[in-house]
């Protein structure tokens, strides 16, 4: 049987558990090192990390677009102050301007600002609910990046690359720690909205790392895999012998060449797909949640039922084992037009009805976690690609910041109620160029509270010992308690 026959009978005798289920758990073809082989023949088998860790699992919180935390954490009065003048000069040195929309006048929304908790935290009016858990947070208000356009730093964020082929944060924690649940996925993606992000799965891609490592993308609905569902008129009992024979075939095949360990994989690719049948729609299934629950989660709104439904479905798959839970926020209509964060034009109605709809998810995920004692095991990451400039653009919107801008950890023993860095008078630029945290730090911290040292994370690729961080990162200690 030559290659490509052989592959199509695969992919026809496996009806729904195909290859189009599987494309995020086989790995790739080629061949390793025979010190990889133990790995591949059981990649996602729980493995120890380099020291005893503080998390057991990470929900990463992607504000897709880069909203402005000028409107939303950092109060600026100064600029209030100096709205509708020219950016004093001052505040632009070692910046380039060569933005999309160019240099604007400087630009204040029309919020209202209040401090919240013992920590004294701002928040504006558009964020009440997470407010109250001022207590529980611990900002970064220094953040930087690279990159003027969302595909760049989105890929930067995810997976500290500037192009397509480096593994995502989440497939690298997979690689390191294996799996806590071997009925599930041990990376999920959860999105809201009729379509992939920007991007779509490259922004959970595995990269170099073999294809089993890449995140697992969860539907909304009571099906949340492709293609995972038994076909119809297929019974149980004939779906188990086409499975036998498929890992006969591939065992055959695996005792001609012993050092290709991907069918060994693939086979475990396809029990995992299997066992998913069952354990994956009920993971998601909140038909057992009480009322109460889905009310703190705004699922009686329809205006934060999508969003809500995925952050108690995460708060779900951490109590079943998932270690990395990566939710993206959808668009809003702007006029007919679907619109993520990226407010270059109505900023005051784009950051309205993002805000409505992730505010109380948030705040009612924080609470979730924190009365069922998960807290202490799950980090929170609230995240973006960049923020957005203290100019104004079109008069009504603000451009993208990479040079200053504000995000969020939550749990996992990090020191909360407190702020790390913080940026210029305007909000523009970091003030104190020694406390910027770039995306590898923000990686070199997660990963250190999951107990891996960022340094020893390896794996050789093309005869290179890579890392998650490349060749960057250090772990802001100041953020961990």
């Amino acid at each position: 049987m030559n290659n490509q026959s052989r592959r199509d009978f695969l992919v026809k005798t496996g009806y729904g558990l195909g290859g189009l289920a599987l494309s995020g758990l086989v790995p790739g073809g080629g061949f390793i090192s025979s010190a990889l082989a133990a790995d591949l023949i059981d990649p996602l088998g729980p493995k120890q990390p380099h020291f005893p860790g503080k998390v057991k699992s990470v929900i990463w919180l992607h504000q897709h677009g880069a909203p402005s935390t000028l409107d939303l954490y950092d109060y600026k009065p100064e600029l209030v102050r100096l709205a509708g003048q020219e950016v004093p000069a001052s505040f632009l040195k070692g910046i380039k301007t060569s933005t999309q929309g160019g240099l604007g006048k400087l630009y204040a929304s029309n919020r209202t600002w209040k401090q919240h908790g013992q920590s004294g935290a701002w928040f504006s009016d558009l964020l009440p609910n997470l407010a109250q858990h001022a207590d529980d947070i611990a900002f970064i208000k220094s953040s930087v990046t690279v990159g003027a356009t969302h595909d760049i730093s989105i890929l930067k964020l995810n997976s500290g690359g500037l192009n397509p082929g480096r593994p995502s944060l989440g497939a690298w924690i997979q690689y390191a720690l294996g799996s806590a649940n071997p009925d599930l996925p041990a990376y999920v993606v959860l999105y809201n909205g009729k379509k992939e992000p920007s991007g779509g799965a490259v922004n959970w891609s595995s990269g170099f790392l073999p294809a089993v490592y890449q995140g697992t993308a969860f539907r909304s609905g009571k099906s949340p895999i492709l293609h995972l569902e038994r076909p119809e008129f297929t019974a149980a009992s004939q779906q188990s012998d086409n499975l036998k024979l498929l890992k006969q075939l591939n065992e055959l095949k695996g005792q001609a060449y012993p050092e290709d360990t991907e069918l060994q994989a693939r086979i475990r690719a396809y029990d995992l797909a299997e066992r998913m049948q069952t354990s994956a729609p009920e993971a998601v299934d909140l038909s057992k949640e009480s009322d109460a629950t889905k009310a703190l989660y705004g699922l009686n709104d329809d205006v934060t039922k999508e969003y809500g439904t995925n952050l108690l479905r995460a708060r779900r798959l951490v109590e079943r084992g998932v270690r990395f839970i990566q939710v993206v926020t959808g668009p809003v209509d702007i006029d007919g037009d679907d619109r993520d964060w990226d407010a270059h034009t109505k900023l005051e109605e784009n950051h309205g009805k993002h805000a409505r709809i992730v505010d109380k998810p948030i705040a009612g995920l924080l609470t979730d976690l924190k009365a069922s004692g998960l807290l202490d095991s799950t980090l929170v990451v609230w995240t973006s690609e960049f923020g957005r400039t203290s100019w104004g653009e079109s008069g009504t919107g603000r451009d993208h910041n990479a040079w200053g801008y504000t995000q969020w950890l939550a749990g996992g023993g990090v020191k909360a109620g407190t702020t790390y860095g913080s940026t210029d008078e305007i909000g523009l630029q970091v003030a104190d160029k020694s406390q910027a945290v770039d995306t590898y730090d923000l990686h070199a911290t997660v990963l250190n509270q999951m107990g891996l040292d960022h340094l020893k994370l390896i794996y050789k690729y093309q005869g290179r010992s890579e890392r998650p961080t490349v060749v960057y990162g250090k772990v802001i200690k100041e953020l961990i308690a």
